[in-house]
């Protein structure tokens, strides 16, 4: 019986996961441990709205629990010490040098982790991998647990290594944890996976807790990305045809949607896919694929990002020729940064790409976005020229050449565009990329309307 469990990592997955463990299993002791402090104070922070990750939802599933069995702390080591079960949820990005640089995931914080659990942990402790990790992983932390196991001052230490990938979608992952459509657990022990079974079964159906095998497991999540991503990338690429054929993506989209062989989630065009997970799973799965000497898949996998990135760059260039060639010290409102609506994620959102090719081109960006600051925004464009941060649509639009819209934020999809357009500079665009603005309303305000996948 697990009465207590770790995760290390207090990340977008690590917190919002064992908010919901904490929250629907009062009777075990959840403890988040994270190496940064402002991270961990911000978790603590009374005040709810200031938690690090916006996830709707979230703030009520703390606030039920926090204090009573869900804890955030620095003291790394201790809770791993009193842990049963430590979930590994660490950070593993693209490798930026070395050995499959650009491709491989760099796994130095799984191993430093499983290094810090192995020298903390006390008795019998489940490790189980919760970040996405690359196929046989966990035959790396089985080696290092293992030389940590035996007879030690404070007792015997021995541990089992599971694998269990989340399948969360950023702004739903609230739900998503409450009412998953599965829950994977990959493991060799049936005792180990039994016993993360169990917490999982106080909320989830028995017919959606999946047992298999490790790798299976851990490559079932790189799979899954790949093939969401790739749906993307395809309706993508017939938005571009649409746009040159005069057809509407969306109708298109409609029409195949209704095929039950292929269903209609992920068919909306836009400007193509964001988030810590599609692009990094996709380049880990391509590298594997070449070390198994796969190339033809391998190929396969890297167009699907390819396209993405080429998708991205057609945006930002069309933007440039409706605007007579050039947008040098022209102002472009941007309506959106983070990668889609409901977080304030920004890593790898199309926003980055296209915000740098406008500001390649010499323009001026007014950038607003509900969630994402100005700091996170320097960061990630690596400037803090050329753009400035604004408090609403309206400051953004004024003086401005062109709307950009960017993240599918509701707000967007409801805006007035009669005052927008009136502080505009004459002829004026709106580009919307995510395809939910009211075009109708938006041209009868006297705009000139680019929308994705429409010809």
């Amino acid at each position: 019986m697990i009465q207590t469990i770790c995760c290390i990592g207090a990340g977008y997955v690590g917190g919002p996961t064992m908010a919901v463990i904490a929250d629907r299993c009062p009777q075990i002791q959840v403890t988040v441990v994270d190496l940064n402090q402002a991270r961990i104070d911000a978790w603590n922070d009374p005040d709810l709205s200031q938690l690090p990750v916006y996830e709707p939802g979230l703030d009520a599933v703390v606030g039920r629990c926090r204090g009573r069995n869900l804890h955030f702390s620095t003291a790394v080591d201790a809770a791993i010490a009193a842990a049963d079960m430590v979930f590994l949820s660490v950070n593993t990005p693209t490798k930026t040098k070395g050995i499959g640089a650009g491709q491989a995931s760099d796994l130095r914080w799984i191993e430093a982790s499983a290094r810090q659990v192995a020298a903390a942990a006390r008795g019998h402790t489940i490790v189980v991998e919760k970040s996405t990790l690359p196929v046989r992983t966990a035959a790396v932390i089985r080696t290092i647990l293992e030389a940590a196991e035996g007879d030690t001052p404070s007792g015997r230490k021995s541990f089992d290594v599971l694998s269990n990938p989340e399948f969360l979608a950023e702004g739903t992952a609230i739900g998503d944890l409450e009412a998953p459509d599965r829950v994977l657990i990959g493991g060799e022990q049936p005792a180990a996976i039994e016993a993360l079974a169990q917490i999982y079964g106080h909320w989830v159906p028995a017919e959606r807790i999946l047992r298999t095998n490790v790798w299976s497991s851990e490559l079932s999540k790189l799979t899954a990305n790949a093939f969401l991503a790739q749906r993307i990338s395809s309706i993508n690429s017939i938005a571009a045809l649409c746009e040159a054929t005069e057809a509407d993506v969306r109708e298109v989209a409609r029409a195949i949607g209704a095929d039950s062989r292929i269903g209609s989630k992920f068919l909306k065009a836009g400007p193509g896919f964001g988030g810590s997970c599609f692009q990094k799973d996709i380049l880990n799965l391509v590298y594997l694929c070449r070390h198994y000497g796969l190339s033809e898949v391998a190929a396969y996998w890297e167009s699907v990002v390819n396209l993405n990135a080429w998708q991205q760059h057609r945006i930002s260039a069309l933007l440039v020729q409706r605007l007579f060639g050039t947008v040098t010290s022209k102002r472009i409102a941007v309506l959106g940064f983070a990668f889609k609506a409901d977080t304030n994620d920004t890593r790898e959102t199309p926003a980055i790409r296209i915000c740098g090719d406008l500001l390649e081109e010499g323009a001026q960006l007014a950038i607003y976005d509900p969630k994402v600051s100005a700091a996170q925004i320097a960061a990630d464009l690596g400037t803090s020229e050329g753009w400035q941060m604004v408090d609403a649509p309206l400051a953004a639009a004024q003086g401005a050449d062109a709307v950009l819209v960017l993240t599918e934020w509701q707000q967007f999809a409801q805006l007035d565009w009669r005052p927008l357009a009136a502080v505009m500079r004459q002829p004026a665009w709106l580009f919307d990329a995510r395809a939910i603005c009211d075009a109708v309303a938006a041209r009868a305000a006297g705009l000139k309307v680019w929308r994705v996948g429409e010809g």
